[in-house]
């Protein structure tokens, strides 16, 4: 039972960080001033107990593409798909963007890799492994960035 316990500790510090079980419940330390019981995330400090106020929505551009930054980048997506149902019974963005309705609404259509199964099949409908189109493809939003990054696009697609 203690070789257990040990494991799933070891197992918890890897994930969650290292365990001061020596501090003081009311210690302050950095993710935690004071010890409130509050917790920290790059949002900012919120108390466990209360519901902070909602972000404000994000501004999506119309009409709006960024260049790829990378050789294999999912396209970003250049509209809001607030209310959009992406699930096992549906699927809002295939209305819009297979084959089969893209010239009618005007659409980019999806790509012919969408249709081919891991087996290299070419099938009549989108493959179910591509078929969760939120997974690789996301919104192009106005927002700040919750880090700083130092990322660079590849020469060859500046």
């Amino acid at each position: 039972m203690k070789k257990i316990m040990m494991a799933l500790l070891a197992a918890t510090t890897l994930l969650f960080g290292a365990v001061h079980a020596e501090e003081p419940a009311n210690a302050s330390t950095a993710a935690n001033p004071g010890g409130i019981g509050g917790v920290a995330s790059l949002r900012g400090l919120s108390e466990i107990e209360t519901t902070r106020p909602a972000d404000e929505f994000k501004r999506f551009p119309r009409d709006h593409t960024l260049d790829s930054s990378y050789v294999y980048q999912p396209p970003l997506v250049p509209h809001t798909i607030r209310n959009y149902e992406v699930s096992l019974n549906a699927n809002k963005c295939l209305s819009c963007h297979s084959w089969k309705n893209a010239k009618e609404m005007g659409a980019t259509k999806i790509s012919v890799t969408h249709y081919v199964n891991r087996q290299e099949q070419v099938l009549s409908d989108v493959s179910p492994r591509r078929y969760f189109c939120l997974q690789c493809h996301v919104p192009q939003a106005d927002a700040k960035p919750l880090v700083d990054s130092t990322f660079l696009s590849v020469d060859s697609l500046r």
